[in-house]
C-alpha cells in the first residue's frame, strides 16, 4: 500500500476519520489503532500493519511512532494471505455452488473483506437456507441496501481480475437524480438503503429493530 504514494495508508489502518484529540479537538493527520489483545491489557495488537519489513526495519519504524519508543514487542508484522472463492465464476445470485443450491458460502471465502461484512452474509446464508428448506426461492436485499450492493458486486464483477471488497458507498446503486453535495448524497443513500432493507426484512417476515 505504502508503494502508491505517501498519503496511501491515511485511506486504510491509519485514517484518523471521527477521531479527535481530547486535549485540542482538533483531528490528526493518521493514527495508529491499538487492539487489545490479552485479558490484563498487557498485549496489544497494531491494526493493519501486516508488513514485508524485516524484523530489525520493524523494529526501527515502530519505535518512531509516538509512544512507543519503549515498548516491548512480543511479535512482529507479516503478510498473510486470504483465499477465497471467485464468487462471479462459481456462485450463484445467493452464493450457492452452482451445482447445488443447498451448498452456500458466506464470510470472507465468498469475497467480502470485514467483520461487518463477514457475519452479514453468514446471516443472509442462514435466511436462505431456511427458505430453501422450506421449499421457498432464496432472496437477496436490493442493491440500494449495502449488503444487496456487496452480494451485486460478487455476482457481476469480472471473474478475470475478480478482488475482495469491503463494505463502501461506490458499490451502491446511484441515486436519481444525482446530488452532488458528498454529505447531502451520503444522507440520502443511507435513508434510502434504511427503507429499501425494512421492506427487504418485510418480505422474508424477519422484525427489525426500531
Amino acid at each position: 500500500m505504502a508503494r502508491r504514494g505517501r498519503a496511501t495508508l491515511l485511506f486504510g489502518p491509519m485514517k484518523p476519520v471521527g477521531l479527535t484529540d481530547p486535549r485540542t479537538g482538533r483531528e490528526a493527520y493518521a493514527v495508529v489503532q491499538l487492539r487489545q489483545e490479552d485479558r490484563a491489557g498487557q498485549m496489544w495488537n497494531l491494526v493493519g500493519f501486516q508488513t514485508r519489513l524485516r524484523i530489525p526495519e520493524q523494529q526501527r519504524v515502530f519505535r518512531l511512532i509516538p509512544g512507543l519508543a519503549h515498548a516491548e514487542f512480543l511479535r512482529y508484522g507479516s503478510i498473510h494471505r486470504n483465499s477465497y472463492i471467485n464468487a462471479p465464476q462459481a456462485l450463484s445470485e445467493h452464493l450457492a455452488a452452482k451445482d447445488d443450491p443447498l451448498v452456500l458460502f458466506a464470510g470472507q471465502l465468498t469475497g467480502v473483506e470485514g467483520y461487518t461484512e463477514s457475519a452479514s452474509t453468514g446471516i443472509l446464508a442462514g435466511v436462505n437456507l431456511a427458505r430453501l428448506l422450506e421449499g421457498e426461492a432464496p432472496l437477496v436485499p436490493p442493491p440500494t441496501t449495502m449488503l444487496g450492493a456487496l452480494y451485486r458486486y460478487m455476482r457481476e464483477a469480472d471473474p478475470a481480475h475478480f478482488q475482495p471488497m469491503n463494505a463502501n458507498f461506490g458499490l451502491l446503486e446511484p441515486l436519481d437524480p444525482p446530488v452532488k453535495d458528498k454529505e447531502k448524497r451520503r444522507e440520502r443513500l443511507v435513508q434510502r438503503a434504511l427503507a429499501d432493507m425494512d421492506g427487504f426484512a418485510a418480505r422474508i417476515a424477519v422484525s427489525t429493530p426500531a
